[in-house]
């Protein structure tokens, strides 16, 4: 059978609400404000059909970069062939939240300004860099007093 390819094909789990979050959309939601350069998500809410986005940016990040008192605009970067485009959908609040994504970026920023305070004061130089995680130190397994043991599986028992 021929699929079809309407704006809102294939959505059927992309577009569902969540466990327990059914149900008329939250009076929150509707007090949160967005200003121009913030970094939102977008998620489509099923519970309103207005100023909902298309699927393809459904789960994607963008910049605010114009507000409305029911909708925003976010610049969204889309890949076309070897190129990024810049697309501006403008979206109703239901369907954007604030992105944590910057959130562990400015709490080390505030860690490491602390860290220099404190260093300053003390007289001493800091390492901020994060540094990857190492390998694992060497160690000699020693046979004295620990014997080698040989590990075999069970044999099967039928409990009939």
């Amino acid at each position: 059978m021929p699929h079809s390819f309407g704006y809102r094909a294939r959505t059927r789990d992309m577009f569902k609400r969540g466990f327990k979050e059914t149900g008329p959309i939250k009076m929150s939601t509707y007090l949160i404000n967005f200003n121009v350069g913030d970094i939102v998500d977008i998620k489509a809410n099923a519970a309103q059909q207005r100023g909902m986005p298309h699927k393809y940016y459904h789960g994607r990040t963008g910049i605010v970069y114009n507000v409305t008192p029911r909708a925003v605009g976010v610049i969204v970067y889309k890949i076309v062939g070897n190129r990024y485009l810049e697309k501006r959908v403008n979206l109703r609040v239901e369907h954007v939240k604030h992105s944590k994504c910057r959130q562990e970026f400015l709490d080390r920023v505030k860690r490491n300004d602390a860290q220099k305070v404190d260093a300053k004061e003390k007289g001493e130089r800091v390492h901020l860099k994060r540094v990857p995680l190492l390998p694992r130190g060497a160690s000699v397994v020693c046979t004295t007093d620990n014997a080698p043991k040989t590990m075999v599986p069970l044999p099967y028992e039928t409990t009939i």
